[in-house]
């Protein structure tokens, strides 16, 4: 038997209609009994599976979402996936998953596969390198609903959910502040990404708040450990050191906490760090790592359901949820 079994070839063989082994394959009760056991009988014999292309093309839906990350080893983001594929089973939807690995022609392409798959709806974190935004704006036109999280599109009218991420980063650093650190400085993300802007606009009202108005040179771009590898050992030989780090990911901050410590610094005596996400590691360094809580698993959930709610329903108004932050504090920034 050929590979690619159809409905036509089991009702070839039975004898019957297309239109009855269709309905015999639902438990139709209009077809008989017999009818039923004997299409069901050959249809695992042959190893027939419906061809979901086909079933989108005939009832105008292929029950399938479609999310792009830029990594799926980062916690947040495997937190996020969890979340979104725990709602999506609940609504008897299926999920392909995809990622751009923080590249712009990456993730092109990953909307091109997903819009030749006819996913009905789509979920998307864009990449750090994302500017333009022309493949967004053609899954809108497709009339394909386009739902961001995390890190999100301002420039276009579609549905969003976030995390307060000004909020989330001016509590970490009044607290720095509270416990008597003045210099502190702000590892931060790729200004072309919203979040890392907010992170910044909430470290410089914490520090305008405390009447400290930091030098530019205290705010740096260094997302990633190999920066850290080379920028920090750079900063701590400023004179005076710095006396507290605000970074924009966990990754980062361990890293940081890390090198002061090799470098002589007590931690948090001499040395506050705190990061951003919550992860796992933040609670394996030692000290263990203060950080923001970012609720992967919580936004992945919300996006999940917004996404559905607007593949079922087109006509709901726009919702751009912010998920209020959470400061989870730990050894690196206080005496606990």
């Amino acid at each position: 038997m050929k590979e690619n079994v159809t409905i036509k070839d089991i009702a070839r063989e039975l004898g019957i209609s297309p239109s009855t082994v269709s309905r015999a394959l639902k438990d139709h009760p209009d077809i008989s009994k017999a009818t039923r056991d004997a299409v069901s009988k050959l249809a695992d014999k042959w190893n027939y599976r419906p061809n979901p292309i086909a079933l989108s093309l005939k009832s105008g839906s292929s029950k399938t979402i479609g999310v792009i990350v830029p990594e799926i080893v980062h916690y947040f983001f495997s937190t996020a996936i969890s979340g979104i594929d725990e709602y999506v089973n609940e609504k008897n939807y299926s999920m392909i998953l995809c990622q751009s690995n923080e590249k712009w022609t990456n993730e092109v392409k990953n909307i091109q596969t997903l819009l030749a798959s006819r996913v009905d709806g789509i979920l998307v974190s864009v990449s750090k390198n994302t500017r333009d935004i022309k493949h967004f704006k053609n899954v809108i036109e497709k009339g394909i609903p386009l739902v961001f999280f995390d890190r999100a599109v301002d420039k276009l009218q579609t549905d969003s959910v976030v995390i307060d991420d000004e909020e989330g980063s001016y509590k970490a650093v009044k607290h720095l502040l509270r416990t008597g650190k003045k210099r502190v400085i702000h590892l931060a993300g790729n200004e072309n990404l919203k979040l890392a802007a907010e992170r910044k606009k909430g470290y410089l009202r914490a520090m305008r708040e405390y009447r400290i108005e930091p030098p530019e040179s205290d705010v740096i771009k260094c997302d990633t450990v190999e920066e850290v590898n080379i920028l920090v050992p750079q900063i701590l030989r400023r004179t005076p050191p710095p006396d507290a780090f605000f970074t924009v990911n966990d990754l980062t901050a361990a890293q940081t906490l890390m090198i002061a410590k090799r470098s002589g610094f007590r931690i948090p005596e001499e040395i506050a760090v705190v990061g951003f996400t919550n992860s796992q590691i933040s609670t394996l360094t030692d000290p263990g790592l203060t950080s923001v809580d970012q609720k992967g698993k919580e936004m992945g959930k919300e996006a999940a359901r917004i996404l559905i709610d607007r593949i079922e329903n087109r006509n709901l108004p726009f919702q751009n949820r912010v998920i209020a932050s959470e400061l989870i504090i730990r050894g690196s920034s206080a005496i606990v």
